[in-house]
């Protein structure tokens, strides 16, 4: 639904002394994590909007170079509001300055975390929240950073069987086309949320999606009880969700998120994969699989080579290349977004300076 001008509240600092508590969610899209989203977010006491998966933005940051000088500082800031108002879902009845944000948060630690998370927690404020998560899953690789930022952060662990996570991954653009390639994406994330786990146990909680699936209610109950809001029926019933209905429309990836779980999906790699595709996946998760109470049906001994990795990625890219046309000739809404947004960072990258002209930029001044 368009919303107009008169619509739109143009976010103003915090009213409250306390600011909402933060959330990350990880540690790998293609989870189930829109499915609980959508239903926490019917409770007035939690906000999380769609994510802006600022991890596809770090590559840049060599490129601005010292975040110390003011210039330098406001540019990312400004770039990173360009960035949401790139994204594909926007986030209601919110605009935002950036020199409202950069003021506010300029003698403060910097960091495009930083920036990201002021952003969230205006919205969350606006909306009388109390808890304010963020589903960019993939920031797991900078939640060390994120926790020296906000010291009470806690993390939603949403683990998923990796077979059927990999089968999902390999038809959506932002991963790779290849199940070996997206398995060891998998492995990589799961390790970085064990390091975290490790380090901070009591900040995380773990949940299989598969426990989700079988009892919506009881997933929901401990998820309300570690975040501290209440638990409320209507999360159950996404055909409440306005969003859940409007997001199902835009992508073939989020069709099924306006309909309850369907249980019978959790075993439909079956029909998707190979069994040498599903013995690969086994070979390079198997460590996971075991701690997380997935039973592997191979010998799990696949022939696996890292040198192998490069001539997978080529052929990854390749069909990359295929699916934006597929997509493009099946669904003109859905590329016409997702393309925006590529293209607001390929600009980015355009623009900005190389990374030793960056790095070279005088400091104005020391946060």
């Amino acid at each position: 639904m368009n919303t107009s001008v008169s619509q739109i509240h143009p976010v103003t600092t915090a009213q409250t002394s306390r600011r909402p508590k933060q959330v990350l969610m990880i540690p790998l899209r293609r989870c189930g994590s829109h499915a609980l989203r959508l239903r926490l977010n019917n409770s007035r006491e939690f906000f999380s909007p769609y994510p802006l998966h600022v991890v596809d933005f770090v590559h840049l940051l060599p490129r601005y170079g010292n975040l110390a000088d003011d210039r330098t500082y406001f540019r990312l800031v400004v770039d990173v509001v360009g960035l949401q108002a790139a994204s594909m879902v926007k986030w209601k009845n919110i605009v935002f300055d950036p020199s409202e944000i950069f003021e506010s948060i300029r003698e403060q630690p910097r960091s495009v975390h930083r920036i990201l998370w002021e952003m969230l927690l205006r919205a969350g404020e606006q909306e009388g929240a109390t808890v304010v998560m963020d589903k960019s899953l993939d920031s797991v690789h900078y939640a060390e950073e994120m926790l020296n930022l906000f010291p009470d952060m806690l993390f939603l662990n949403v683990v998923r069987d990796p077979r059927a996570q990999v089968a999902s991954m390999n038809r959506a653009i932002i991963h790779d086309y290849d199940s070996c390639l997206n398995a060891l994406t998998w492995l990589d994330a799961h390790r970085a949320a064990r390091r975290l786990i490790d380090h901070h146990p009591d900040r995380v909680l773990t949940i299989r999606f598969e426990d989700f699936l079988h009892s919506q209610d009881a997933v929901l109950h401990e998820i309300c009880r570690f975040f501290g809001i209440e638990f409320l029926p209507e999360m159950v019933d996404v055909s409440a969700s306005h969003e859940a209905q409007s997001i199902s429309k835009m992508s073939a990836l989020w069709e099924n998120n306006c309909f309850p779980p369907m249980l019978e999906n959790k075993d439909k790699f079956m029909r998707q994969l190979s069994m040498h595709e599903i013995e690969v996946i086994e070979t390079i998760t198997q460590e996971f699989m075991q701690m997380y109470g997935y039973e592997m049906i191979t010998p799990a001994q696949a022939s696996f080579s890292y040198e192998g990795v490069q001539e997978l990625i080529m052929k990854s890219d390749q069909a990359r290349i295929n699916a934006w046309d597929t997509l493009k000739n099946n669904s003109f809404k859905d590329y016409t977004l997702r393309r925006f947004r590529a293209e607001y960072l390929e600009n980015l990258s355009r623009v900005l300076p190389p990374v030793q002209a960056a790095q070279a930029m005088p400091i104005a001044k020391a946060a």
